[in-house]
């Protein structure tokens, strides 16, 4: 995607990325290319990101779009972005010593009587993927766009189990639970949370919530010596 380069104050060069365009999901690298030249990887200067903390969108649109500048581990300037349609926000996480309680908010669709969450373990990831993976349910318990659920975990195998809202039951789309609404790129190395230990039918476990590379919720189950 190409911007035009527009003179700024004191000299500079200004581009914008009008929200009205649509940027898809994924990591955008910002270069500048100045008449001829090759382009240029480009390094942030001063960002001010509270408009983007802690934000609840309308909704009117169908869709949540996020955009967060960052600078790379190389200093480099790059957008991350996201396109969900429907969305479902993970707004609060609750730890009790022996489960996950999630609250949040669901954009782009309606939550209705049977409306339910999914844990599905990752193929091929300890015990709970092998052969297929698993996938376990709990009851949601919803107020117009809001929801929560509580997830035990004395019932899950040791690996890792994606969380999911249906937000329609069996009859509507499967929803990836993420926490997209602030100014956060990266959230696995900003937001960690404290495991717990508990014993399950295949031995005792320590597990706990964990943000992915794409921010996106899961839970990680790790078996320990008995």
């Amino acid at each position: 995607m190409s911007l035009p380069l527009a003179p700024a104050a004191e000299g500079r060069l200004r581009a914008a990325l009008p929200s009205s365009v649509s940027l898809p999901e994924g990591r955008w690298d910002a270069y500048a290319r100045l008449s001829d030249g090759e382009p240029r990887r480009l390094v942030p200067g001063v960002t001010d990101l509270r408009s983007l903390a802690d934000r609840t969108p309308s909704g009117l649109l169908g869709h949540v779009a996020v955009r967060i500048p960052y600078a790379t581990r190389q200093g480099n300037l790059t957008v991350r972005s996201w396109l969900r349609a429907p969305h479902a926000e993970a707004v609060d996480l609750h730890l009790a010593g022996d489960g996950l309680t999630v609250r949040g908010r669901v954009y782009g669709t309606q939550l209705v009587p049977g409306a339910d969450a999914e844990l599905r373990a990752r193929p091929g990831d300890g015990e709970s993927g092998r052969d297929g993976g698993g996938v376990r349910r709990v009851e949601v318990v919803a107020e117009r766009t809001e929801f929560a659920f509580t997830v035990p975990y004395d019932g899950l195998a040791p690996g890792v189990w994606d969380l999911w809202l249906r937000p329609a039951g069996d009859h509507g789309p499967a929803v990836r639970l993420a926490r997209l609404l602030d100014d956060v790129a990266d959230k696995n190395p900003v937001f960690t949370f404290p495991r717990a230990r508990v014993r399950t039918p295949y031995g005792p476990v320590e597990a706990g919530p964990y943000y992915t590379r794409d921010n996106d919720l899961s839970l990680a189950v790790a078996a320990l010596d008995a």
